[in-house]
């Protein structure tokens, strides 16, 4: 996700937070500061107040790092690939690159999330239970933890994809019809209702009852809608690209530079003459780097007669695909690494460029001629 920086690993799983995190924290830790623990803890000065509020929000934080460690760790148990746990405004979102085989991972690894932070709640609640009822901070602070982790565990079991019940919902409905698609349409379908029920009852409280407490609400709903509405169609995108290979949508045998070439040359006679966004960039067979419209950018124009291409090309990370991988998974890696194109390889050769245009291109002519699937093979 833009806009995130690198905290550390565990167990090999990078985590990562995004600035609207740092939002959210000055919010919850507002809200408990000045309305929370002068309730639950009365007679203490405001200086205790905020201090066990920005406590309380770091320690929330690390109870949403549990439950999205169970998902990914489950995951990965599976064989199913994960990247990343990035926290935001609205959360903590465990970035697993891969997709469930069966509805049976499925939908374990949806719910061992919420069972995660069902038992600290009722781990904090126990503890609570150990302590006398005299009004104290930490007596305040284990009753926000078990209330905030049941809550989560209550939300996120909602039947609304992409939460978890919905995920839930998705493998039940899988293992029942024997379509991931459709049941995830459905799925899908249900999270954009539950988003603006959120939507209209976030407004109703706006005016209402609390503006902060309302407009937080409708913004969760908002969310929820735009991930529903990409699952939907990131699920239509999968099915035009079933059973597609890079080699019938790549650019086959492009054009490649020498890493020695000017970029005034590049510029002049691959971008501008023959329209290119991006050239390989080969000494003999084997491949140095890519060499891109952005990257280009970046140099000040009167030092490109001067400028070769290796000093300013992409040479890592440098990504690329085989011409028979599939499709779908190439996609995958561009929108994952946020690239506009990958090289194709075989045998350690150029042999082809995939870039996003081609893909939209693809995906544009194979609907108006109204076949998903694999298109005629080339001869």
């Amino acid at each position: 996700m833009r806009g995130s920086f690198r905290l550390g690993h565990i167990a090999g799983i990078e985590i990562s937070v995004h600035y609207t995190l740092l939002l959210a924290f000055a919010i919850i830790s507002w809200s408990l500061a000045e309305h929370f623990f002068p309730q639950q803890a009365p007679g203490y000065g405001t200086a205790v107040y905020w201090g066990l509020g920005m406590l309380s929000a770091i320690l929330l934080f690390v109870s949403v790092l549990l439950h999205e460690l169970a998902h990914s760790l489950y995951a990965r148990s599976r064989g199913i690939p994960v990247q990343s746990i990035v926290f935001f405004i609205f959360g903590g979102v465990s970035n697993i690159t891969g997709e469930a085989q069966r509805p049976r991972d499925e939908f374990f690894m949806a719910l061992f999330g919420p069972l995660t932070s069902l038992a600290l709640a009722a781990l904090f609640w126990g503890l609570l239970q150990l302590t006398s009822p005299t009004g104290s901070p930490l007596e305040a602070i284990l009753t926000y933890l078990a209330l905030v982790n049941a809550f989560l565990a209550a939300f996120n079991m909602l039947p609304g994809f992409p939460l978890d019940g919905g995920r839930v919902l998705r493998a039940i409905l899988w293992g029942t019809t024997g379509s991931a698609t459709k049941a995830t349409n459905i799925a899908a379908t249900v999270g954009q209702v539950l988003a603006w029920l959120l939507i209209g009852y976030g407004v109703f409280t706006m005016f209402r009852i609390d503006v902060l407490g309302g407009i937080w609400i409708a913004f969760i709903g908002w969310f929820l809608n735009g991930a529903a509405s990409n699952s939907k169609r990131d699920i239509t995108l999968k099915e035009h690209l079933r059973g597609v290979r890079v080699r019938d949508v790549m650019e086959i045998n492009p054009e490649t530079v020498s890493p020695r070439m000017p970029v005034e040359d590049l510029v002049h006679n691959f971008f501008f003459q023959r329209g290119r966004r991006a050239v390989a960039v080969t000494e003999g067979y084997r491949l140095s780097g890519i060499i891109t419209l952005t990257d280009v950018k970046k140099l000040p124009r009167e030092k490109w007669p001067q400028t070769h291409v290796a000093e300013i090309m992409t040479g890592s990370p440098l990504y690329s695909v085989a011409k028979d991988d599939d499709l779908q998974s190439a996609f995958s890696l561009i929108a994952e690494k946020d690239l506009n194109q990958v090289v194709v390889m075989e045998e350690g050769k150029v042999v082809g460029l995939l870039s996003r245009a081609d893909i939209v291109r693809y995906l544009h002519i194979s609907r108006e001629l109204r076949f998903p699937g694999k298109p005629v093979a080339r001869r």
